[in-house]
């Protein structure tokens, strides 16, 4: 059987299974996977793939090598037995029952449907039913004793009996791979990180087609080491967790790497172009990025998901029109999601009316009080308000969520700067720089932070813009700063070289403006110094087409050239040749 069909048919099975067992989110992943896979034309009438085809563009530009990177070609599988459920007929009215309450989130009333039902599948029902309960009385709790938004220490009150009673069934081996899953999860969330591990990594060798299960065990995987540790089967499920954990490493050309490859089945997956769209977001490619969203759109266009990073996008270019339709369409679709929450937060900013930008974040947070975006977007906001305090505690709340978030160090550092702080500040762009060292924005602003009157590390602010020149510093600020440093340091020499590519890319790039003019007096200055007579002249020459006091400067350093110059005669300088 071709890979293609083997995939096809496993899903089929784990999307019934998932279901069952009231794991939607992992089903509704397993479903958009298995619409993403090309069909059989001999097979299926063109009615049946029209929604396939509108991805074929985005599949064609990033797949440079059809047949390398298709799964059929040099990798063996292991083959996981799908797992076959309980089939005793009382058993199984009790457990239609329980999953009807289930459904209409009576999660109690399930739990208590399947007391004393002793199956794996009915075992597991009950425990997530309790799971599911505990969850929702944590919400409730939390909501009362600090409101929305606020700390609390409040934990799921079912987690001590859950473990108790999982971690006894997994020691008589009595547990199913769901059992195993929820497991992980209980220990995930009691902070006991190396045995979740173990234990996710049993649930996902043993019931490979449970995403949400590697999801979990990727949010515990934080550095490559831990990641390389772990003991899996090479099913190709394995290849979307270490595509996604890649990414989250910032490993982000070996997570293109592997979507491509899977995009050898998965042609058409819109999770695959997503997170595609993702990586190249990281890379600061907002091109391919808006490029990726538009035709998601066009091919799904009611997605909320993943939605508020092409807001980001649209804010990041200050594309306003897009952003505005961005933001009518998912208020239309959905507006009580906290993506749409985000999306058209960064419209009312993109407006410059932070007030309601805030308003729609805080929003998000009360419907997702973990949405990391949210907490960061809002410090943003906070900072434009020049409401420091209530940005660092923003900030704070999401590096909490995700001590790997770059941006909310980012943040953090920028607050304490406008706060007068830089020794703090620096503190946190370091922390920043660490998770994101390709990132020029950071690198300058720690060079700005030595610069201070405070510390006044030139030398220190000079590596920091090297860096930020080497890493596609799209502001062009490192080199003009190099230049200045260097000629605050009497390095001339060195000022010149940075001074003239500075020259060289404003030349390319078409701008004008003080830059360009103190880059031409130095030159002019440093040439004539140096006895580069022509090379000054030039340009003096063009400091003449300017109407300040440059020009003036201009006409006398001609003059004193035309001194020095001795057997060259004197010209008018107003009229001096091009």
């Amino acid at each position: 059987m071709g890979t293609k069909e083997s995939c096809r048919n496993e899903l089929r099975i784990a999307i019934r299974q998932l279901s069952d067992r009231c794991l939607y989110s992992a089903s509704k992943w397993a479903s958009e996977q298995l619409v993403g896979i090309e069909q059989d034309p001999a097979k299926f009438t063109p009615s049946h793939t029209r929604f396939q085809r509108g991805s074929s563009s985005i599949r064609r530009r990033f797949r440079t090598n059809e047949s390398a990177s298709t799964p059929i070609a040099g990798v063996s599988y292991v083959s996981t037995p799908v797992l076959e459920d309980d089939n005793d007929a009382v058993d199984s009215d009790f457990y239609l029952l329980a999953k009807s309450y289930l459904d209409c989130r009576e999660y109690r009333r399930a739990a208590h449907v399947l007391r004393d039902q002793t199956s794996k599948k009915a075992v597991f029902l009950r425990c997530y039913a309790l799971y599911l309960a505990g969850e929702k009385r944590k919400e409730e709790e939390m909501i009362e004793l600090e409101g929305p938004l606020g700390k609390s220490d409040v934990v799921n009150r079912e987690s001590v009996s859950l473990e108790r009673e999982l971690s006894t069934l997994r020691k008589n081996g009595s547990i199913d791979p769901f059992g195993l899953y929820l497991y992980g999860l209980v220990l995930k969330e009691k902070g006991v990180e190396n045995l979740a591990r173990t234990v996710l990594v049993e649930s996902v060798n043993s019931y490979p087609w449970n995403w949400n299960a590697w999801s979990e065990l990727q949010s515990l995987c934080t550095t490559s080491e831990t990641l390389n540790s772990l003991n899996l089967n090479n099913h190709w499920m394995k290849d979307f967790f270490l595509a996604g954990a890649y990414q989250e490493l910032r490993m982000h050309n070996e997570s293109l790497a592997k979507y491509e490859y899977l995009q050898g089945t998965f042609s058409f997956s819109n999770y695959i172009q997503a997170q595609i769209a993702k990586a190249q977001y990281s890379l600061r490619e907002f091109e391919q990025v808006e490029v990726i969203f538009e035709e998601l759109l066009r091919n799904d266009p009611y997605r909320v998901e993943d939605m508020d990073m092409y807001s980001n996008v649209l804010y990041a270019k200050e594309c306003f029109s897009a952003l505005s339709y961005l933001a009518h369409r998912v208020f239309l679709t959905d507006k009580y999601r906290p993506e749409s929450c985000c999306i058209i937060g960064n419209y009312y900013s993109l407006k410059g009316q932070h007030e309601k930008s805030v308003t729609y974040f805080r929003r998000a947070l009360k419907l997702n009080k973990n949405y990391l975006s949210a907490w960061t977007l809002m410090g943003h906001e906070y900072v434009e308000m020049k409401n420091t305090p209530a940005a660092v505690d923003a900030y704070r709340r999401a590096v909490d969520i995700n001590p790997c978030d770059y941006r909310a160090w980012y943040g953090l550092g920028q607050a304490y700067e406008m706060m007068g702080m830089p020794f703090y500040a620096l503190h946190y762009f370091r922390k920043s720089v660490f998770l994101q060292p390709n990132d020029s924005r950071i690198w300058i602003a720690m060079a700005q932070c030595y610069e201070t009157e405070q510390l006044h590390m030139l030398e220190e602010a000079i590596k920091c813009y090297r860096r930020a020149a080497n890493c596609n510093d799209r502001e062009a600020i490192a080199l003009h700063q190099l230049a200045k440093l260097h000629s605050e340091l009497g390095r001339l020499e060195e000022a010149a070289f940075y001074y003239k590519k500075d020259l060289e890319r404003m030349e390319v790039e078409e701008r004008e403006g003080p830059n360009m003019v103190e880059a031409l007096l130095f030159l002019a200055t440093y040439c004539k110094a140096q006895k580069r007579f022509e090379e000054a002249e030039v340009y003096c020459t063009r400091l003449l087409d300017y109407t300040g006091p440059e020009k003036e400067t201009a006409k006398s350093l001609l003059r004193g050239m035309r001194i020095a110059q001795s057997g060259y005669p004197l010209m008018d300088v107003e009229h001096f040749p091009p």
